[in-house]
């Protein structure tokens, strides 16, 4: 009978034999691990192992909502209620690539409250309920413009236009308290030549009626963000100069506002260079306010050349790059999406072809320029 001490050492395995014994082992799990490697490879068609957003990203797996989420932003479109109703196809599309919608037209002046005693919240309802059901934000859009107001308004007397105006925005805005994320309050206030805009509200009130806009708005659902809206001042200019003045005055005296949108309704021939969108935010940013792109637009002259289309996503990138880097726009919306729907073959006769979807609902270069920058935190 073998001692203690002899049972020991047979028990105990040779130094050699351990050696041996581990690098079988390691010799196995290396194998597995290259084992797994080559399954995924050809499982996922890729040639080498990547993340999904360094693949080759289309429209149908990485819609822009998506990769924009990723970003904590929000990507969206303006609605036309036609086609919304009556094109499947536009309603997909819009579903699957946007998480933010602003109503093109149904939530103006004329439209939804079209007598004096009347408001059709119709239109407007559908939209807000197709946002609903698809996990989408809504911007609303507009309660003060100098365009698109009904007949009615004219025959008023004058004494009698505030309270309309305020019935007008209480009303508006109590009926979607708590659906619309932000609204547009007061649009283009300011003229081309930097000037306050002669319009009906102005004549009729005088430059108070933008603060009681503003000071209605918030009483009436004071969780939404409250924004100034305008063109033609996205970049460093005297019309930028005045905006910046005149919602600086809006926060010195107290007024509920609490963004700016820049509408960027460009051309290939004329859009502001990227480093002065860029310091124009970043100056907007630091009075507090949030700065965000409202209706983008890049239009070409027609016909339009494969070239075009191409440059036409890089102004799309470039741009939003640009107001990205200044510290906004948390949310970018595009003035429709596809030139099947577009305001601008009519308003601008000889160009179109402005949006990020072709006719056909096809991406357009415009669109794989927006998904590739907004896939390129992921690859990093």
């Amino acid at each position: 009978m073998p001692t203690a001490r002899q049972r020991s050492r047979r028990s105990r395995p040779s130094r050699s034999r351990l050696k041996s014994s581990l690098l079988r082992r390691n010799l196995l799990v290396l194998s597995l691990a290259l084992l797994a490697c080559i399954l995924y490879i050809l499982l996922s068609g890729s040639s080498s192992v990547a993340s999904p957003a360094s693949s080759q990203l289309t429209s149908s797996n990485y819609p822009l909502r998506t990769l924009a989420a990723n970003r904590r932003l929000f990507i969206g479109a303006a609605v036309a209620i036609r086609p919304l109703r009556e094109q499947p196809q536009y309603h997909d599309t819009l579903v699957r690539e946007f998480n933010v919608v602003t109503p093109e037209n149904v939530m103006k002046f004329s439209l939804i409250h079209p007598e004096r005693d009347r408001y059709d919240f119709t239109d407007a309802d559908a939209v807000v309920n197709v946002a609903r059901t698809h996990g989408m934000q809504v911007r609303g859009h507009t309660l003060v413009w100098h365009q698109q107001m009904p007949e009615w308004l004219s025959s008023i007397a004058k004494d009698e236009v505030k309270a309309v105006l305020q019935d007008h925005i209480t009303t508006v805005v109590s009926h979607y308290r708590g659906q619309v994320a932000a609204w547009d309050v007061v649009n283009e206030a300011i003229a081309d030549d930097s000037s306050l805009r002669n319009s009906f509200w102005l004549q009729s009130l005088g430059a108070d009626y933008i603060d009681w806009a503003f000071q209605w708005a918030h009483s009436a659902d004071p969780e939404a963000r409250l924004v100034y809206n305008d063109y033609g001042a996205e970049g460093l200019n005297s019309k930028s100069d005045a905006v910046y003045a005149f919602v600086q005055g809006l926060l010195q005296r107290n007024v509920p506002i609490h963004g700016v949108g820049l509408q960027m309704h460009v051309s290939l021939a004329d859009f502001p260079a990227p480093a002065d969108v860029t310091a124009n935010v970043r100056r907007l940013v630091n009075l507090g306010l949030a700065v965000d792109i409202t209706e983008m637009d890049v239009r070409l002259k027609e016909p339009a050349t494969a070239s075009d289309r191409v440059r036409q996503g890089q102004v799309y990138q470039q741009l939003l790059a640009a107001c990205l880097a200044g510290g906004g726009c948390q949310t970018t919306v595009l003035w429709g999406f596809t030139d099947r729907h577009s305001w601008v073959p009519s308003f601008f006769p000889g160009w179109g072809s402005a949006l990020i979807f072709d006719q056909n609902y096809r991406p357009k270069p415009a669109y794989y320029a927006l998904q590739r920058y907004l896939a390129s935190p992921l690859l990093q």
